[in-house]
């Protein structure tokens, strides 16, 4: 569905339906455009004019596009899948969809460059974001010089932007998971007015972060559950460090350093 998106400028209020439907895939086929509206939180005109801005006549004709090419059936197997396995299966189908993303490597290696070579590197997640920065910032600390984990919002997170910029950094690095707190997106705003170049993993590609990231990688999360599952965002993470290693020369070096300190300190348990 993403696919269909690509290549048109919409508005925040395109951008918005087109999320809404992202996160929903399953359900859009069969909606009304009153229902779309209301499950986006707009108007329907607004669900016309979207329909007509990605070149379609109207609406239904947008609706019988995404009914030809969505799945007509569930297999055997999956129809008999509880509400946990169900959930498990969608996060199965969120790698899948990363693993063809990542068909075109050219965005997550721009990313890994950019963030190699910005000294120090700010890492910025908040909420349901938080443990996504704190991973990334624990293992990326172990190969980059200077790491600085941005997960806690409030008045003092511009003052941490500033010391980053006063102190060489060139890039943020952004966790972006839904529901989105306008706190990011305002930090997100500062930091590019402050010349930091903003890289952001989000759940989708017209999360209301994109406007203001300068490279947004979309890994989707599942919505199956009470609450949000991640996997594909974090794996995406991990993706990054690779990326980010394969621009720092001495990642090797400082890993190995590391690993020899961490036994002679009997750090893990073998």
């Amino acid at each position: 569905m993403q696919a269909l998106f690509e290549g048109h400028r919409l508005t925040p209020t395109q951008r918005r339906i087109a999320h809404s439907m992202v996160r929903r895939a399953a359900d859009v086929p069969f909606l009304s455009s009153v229902e779309l509206a209301e499950l986006a939180g707009v108007s329907q005109p607004s669900v016309t004019r979207f329909a007509v801005a990605l070149g379609f006549d109207g609406y239904p004709a947008l609706r019988r596009h995404l009914r030809e090419v969505a799945p007509t059936e569930q297999s055997a197997s999956s129809a008999s899948y509880n509400a946990y396995q169900q959930a498990v299966e969608a996060e199965i189908e969120n790698l899948r969809h990363l693993a063809e993303v990542l068909a075109d490597p050219r965005p997550v290696q721009r990313a890994g460059r950019l963030l190699a070579a910005s000294r120090p590197l700010p890492v910025l997640g908040l909420r349901a974001a938080a443990s996504q920065a704190y991973g990334f910032a624990y293992f990326a600390a172990k190969v980059h010089p200077d790491v600085r984990l941005l997960h806690e919002g409030g008045t003092m997170i511009h003052d941490r932007i500033d010391a980053a910029v006063r102190a060489g950094a060139t890039t943020l690095l952004c966790f972006a998971l839904p529901r989105h707190p306008r706190e990011v997106v305002d930090t997100l705003a500062y930091a590019k007015e402050a010349g930091l170049t903003v890289v952001t993993v989000a759940d989708s590609a017209f999360a209301p972060v994109a406007k203001v990231s300068d490279l947004l990688l979309p890994a989707a999360v599942g919505t199956g559950l009470a609450f949000d599952t991640a996997c594909a965002p974090m794996l995406l993470g991990r993706v990054l460090l690779e990326a980010m290693c394969d621009d720092l020369p001495d990642a090797q070096a400082r890993l190995e350093d590391f690993d020899a300190k961490a036994a002679g300190r009997g750090l893990f348990v073998e």
